[in-house]
């Protein structure tokens, strides 16, 4: 089986058929700079012990000190954070953030733990790492059910170990504890200001552009209810136990409240009255990945849309929300048949862009008003897409390729720059 990291390795190939780099900044980019496991032993509230992996890995630094965010899910693996931190590498040179690429996670169903035994296992894991970490080394962000206070309980075990408030070594903080306003939105609302820049370019209205969304948590919910607000049909959701799709078009801010209310989106339809009202189908996530849509968001885990599935998937545009939803062999069919997939490393980094924002607050003691973060978010956003689209056309190439030839010119500058073969040889 090959591993998600040499999966990621074959994007780089491809993007260097466009580029000529040196060898070395070549040679380096092809594996992380440091990898770092370690086992946190948990007293649980019944009083046994628990010893959970985790992890943190450190792909590259040429450009500044590393970021990325921590996960808490059963599949995590040392390859998953290697293959996360190499796209974390690409999405803050493709975005033009003054960062590295890292990533972390840790092994475990985190829907099993209370809140009690999930902040002994947040401040062990940092008790572990924290010569790992830090603001001018790697700063850890949420990611898969990590939320601000997660954040919140590293940031304050790491100021401990320390012996000083250091707010800027994790971002995504709740906002009393440093935290940047905008920041829980942000993933949703990059991707929903991509999605604005593109779609006119392929004559796309609003009000005739059907959505179907995989993945109802932090960031498909908000991209789902950003999307409804500005006219977009969004016709199918899902989260990890299922989904409903009505052709007419969903009440997204009813589903979201009906979710976060009762835990669940496959019966929202089936309380009360709605149930007269609208029409709809039970469907799972890999049904509604293969719905005749306009515009498919993945918005769960990776791996979603593979070889083995990627001739049925009719929606003529998809945008990553997920990290790594699409691999590569599942790119090549797709391409084939004129479906347009806008990739993760520009199309989910609002995120890591408003922890950038948070970094910059941090460090400077003065803070942005939400209206200046949206702002910011958006004209960077922007900005990055359309010389992304730009470099496709100029190549004539996907947009995927495009944006790792977009963030590679400036990666490999930033190696080069550190001296290469040519600058030593004589």
């Amino acid at each position: 089986m090959t591993s998600l990291l040499s999966d990621a390795n074959q994007r780089l190939d491809k993007a260097l058929q466009y580029v000529t780099l040196h060898p070395d900044a070549i040679e380096r980019l092809k594996t992380p700079k440091a990898s770092l496991t370690v086992s946190i032993p948990v007293r649980m509230d019944d009083g046994s012990l628990r010893v959970f992996q985790g992890y943190r890995v450190r792909y590259d630094d040429s450009r500044g000190p590393t970021k990325g965010g921590v996960r808490y899910h059963p599949s995590v693996t040392l390859d998953e954070v290697q293959s996360l931190a190499f796209w974390m590498t690409f999405k803050c040179a493709a975005l033009n953030l003054p960062f590295g690429g890292a990533k972390g996670g840790i092994t475990l169903n985190p829907k099993t733990l209370s809140k009690f035994e999930l902040e002994r296992l947040s401040r062990g894991y940092i008790d572990l790492i924290a010569d790992f970490i830090g603001p001018d080394i790697d700063i850890p962000a949420p990611d898969l059910y990590t939320n601000p206070m997660i954040m919140g309980w590293m940031m304050d075990q790491y100021s401990t170990i320390c012996r000083q408030i250091t707010p800027a070594v994790v971002t995504g903080k709740p906002i009393p504890m440093g935290g940047s306003l905008g920041r829980e939105t942000a993933t949703a609302m990059g991707a929903f200001f991509t999605i604005q820049t593109l779609m006119p370019k392929f004559n796309r209205q609003p009000s005739s552009t059907t959505v179907a969304i995989q993945g109802f948590g932090n960031a498909g919910a908000v991209i789902a209810e950003l999307l409804f607000h500005a006219g977009y049909r969004v016709v199918a959701v899902s989260d990890s136990q299922g989904g409903v799709y009505a052709t007419q078009g969903l009440d997204i801010p009813s589903i979201r409240r009906t979710k976060e209310a009762r835990r669940g989106i496959q019966a929202v339809y089936c309380e009360g009255s709605l149930c007269n009202r609208i029409e709809h189908q039970v469907i799972s996530n890999a049904e509604l990945l293969e719905l005749k849509v306009d515009i498919l968001i993945p918005a769960a885990l990776e791996n979603q849309i593979t070889a083995e599935n990627a001739a049925r998937i009719q929606a003529p545009f998809i945008f990553e929300v997920a990290n790594g939803p699409v691999n590569s062999a599942a790119d090549a069919i797709l391409e084939a048949n004129g479906i347009q997939v806008f990739p993760d490393i520009l199309v989910n980094a609002g995120g890591v862009t408003v922890s950038y924002f948070e970094w910059v607050q941090n460090r400077s003691g003065f803070y942005w008003s939400l209206e200046e973060v949206n702002q910011r978010l958006e004209t960077k956003m922007t900005q990055e897409t359309e010389r992304i689209w730009a470099t496709a056309q100029e190549l004539s190439c996907s947009m995927r390729t495009a944006a790792y030839v977009h963030a590679l010119k400036r990666l490999a500058e930033a190696i080069e720059a550190k001296g290469t073969q040519d600058d030593y040889k004589s």
